[in-house]
């Protein structure tokens, strides 16, 4: 049978433009791609890079504070100006935009600015009507954010909503725990904006090292935020130019806007897979095997459609993996079981790689090095900001089971931690480094000895 394509590819996110390129550029394949939306997906337009560039603007008030400490006395961030920053950010977004497209057109890719569903196992229909044949299809389309089901909530916004605001909100309700919560309310609070954060649990970043959230918890209040635990929303209502929100204690209270940071959903809806023998999960992502392939021979899926680890990064592995893998007679699986990842909280970030003091406890017996301390930066400016160090040791093979950071730039320091340790380090060769002195990332190679230990499960 001939094909139109040697390769499909729904969504220009990073993993589907990653394989794409790869595929037609490296590999000599034809390539279609379909993308309904602009070029660089979640990460590029509405997620990874705007909330950066907002994290690194809201750094002024911190930075004004700490530089008085000092002795810049008259060290002061002034007024924010949104609308400035939001052109200089969208100029951004739009170079990156472009950087893409130009990728795939140098790559030979052609591009279908549409949105497209299966209408078989080697056909896709795009919007305008066309369909177009393929001998495999890579379906990358992402994931949207969710909402919890209460009444009214149709009055609130979601984070791709926040990026497209006219002007910032003098009062804004932010409703989660997870991490796009927690960096949204650290950036809106750091902006000038009153932000009020909601989340059921009785701390913030759910699944992360517990010694960690504790320490993220508290930091969110002591920039400003006005964090209320063990509290959810029930309804809401429009008041005026406001919104009415009431919540489980009986409470209510007043906002100008309501951002619901209550997770996200791969986005399989109207793709229409139930032309096709692909199997779903619960929760609606896409099945796969280790190689990213559907139960259907043809289709096959990376990404947060897939819901295996939720990172730019690994989607982009594995985009690029399935390329080499089908067309470039270069087979290789993706690893997930040790991915790094940060939280962008202010001042101090939360990098985080392998296993939680919690999971390694319950896997079996567990040295632990950890430290809390207040860095010399900060302490001389008379904060009492405190820097978490951790490594998880398992003591029968001392490798280095996980490493957690919480501190200023936690993101850069774990990038580096996650080499060694993805590479199985023990214990021991962390000890063999010599430390880079006055630096808080020292403390990762002069913990000698465990603060505690834990032994194995009972029962």
């Amino acid at each position: 049978m001939s094909f139109d394509y040697d390769l499909f590819v729904i969504g220009g996110g990073s993993g589907g433009v990653r394989a794409a390129r790869i595929a037609a550029g490296d590999h000599g394949a034809k390539v279609g791609l379909a993308e309904e939306s602009r070029m660089g997906g979640t990460c590029v337009i509405r997620g990874c890079v705007p909330k950066k560039l907002m994290i690194f603007a809201s750094q002024a008030g911190l930075m004004a504070e700490e530089m008085r400490g000092y002795g810049w006395a008259d060290a002061q961030a002034g007024a924010f100006d949104w609308e400035i920053f939001r052109e200089k950010m969208d100029a951004e977004l739009t170079r990156l935009e472009l950087i893409y497209r130009a990728g795939l057109n140098r790559a030979g890719v052609e591009v279908h600015d549409q949105r497209a569903r299966l209408v078989g196992h080697h056909e896709i229909e795009l919007a305008d009507g066309t369909r177009k044949t393929s001998r495999h299809i890579l379906i990358a389309a992402g994931g949207r954010p969710t909402k919890i089901g209460i009444p009214g909530e149709e009055l609130g916004i979601v984070s791709d909503d926040f990026f497209l605001m006219e002007k910032l909100p003098r009062r804004v309700l932010l409703i989660g725990g997870g991490f796009i919560a927690c960096e949204f309310a650290s950036i809106l609070a750091g902006l000038g904006v009153e932000a009020v954060q909601v989340y059921r649990g009785d701390a913030v970043l759910r699944g992360f090292d517990r010694e960690a959230r504790d320490m993220a918890t508290l930091q969110l209040s002591h920039v400003g935020v006005d964090l209320r635990l063990g509290l959810t929303p029930t309804r809401l209502d429009k008041a005026g130019d406001g919104i009415e929100v009431s919540f489980d204690d009986g409470s209510s209270d007043r906002f100008d806007a309501v951002l619901f940071a209550t997770g996200r959903t791969p986005y399989t809806g109207g793709l229409g897979l139930e032309n096709t023998e692909v199997r779903l999960k619960p929760n609606g992502a896409i099945e796969v095997d280790d190689w990213s392939q559907t139960c259907v021979p043809s289709i096959f899926a990376v990404g947060d459609v897939t819901d295996r680890v939720n990172l730019t990064p690994v989607a982009i592995r594995e985009g690029h993996a399935f390329a080499d893998t089908m067309f470039g007679a270069k087979p290789r699986k993706v690893d997930h079981s040790v991915v790094a990842s940060a939280v962008y909280l202010r001042p101090h970030e939360l990098g985080t790689v392998g296993l939680t003091e919690e999971e390694a406890r319950a896997r079996g017996p567990v040295d632990v090095y950890s430290t809390v301390f207040r860095p010399m930066r900060s302490m001389f400016a008379g904060s009492d900001a405190r820097v978490m160090m951790k490594l998880l040791v398992d003591p029968a093979t001392d490798k280095v089971l996980g490493c957690h950071i919480f501190g200023p730039e936690a993101g850069e320091m774990i990038q580096l931690a996650a080499i060694p340790i993805t590479m199985g380090a023990t214990k021991a060769q962390f000890d063999a480094t010599i430390a880079v002195h006055p630096t808080a990332a020292e403390e990762l190679v002069t913990m000698r000895a465990p603060s505690r230990r834990h032994d194995a499960p009972h029962g």
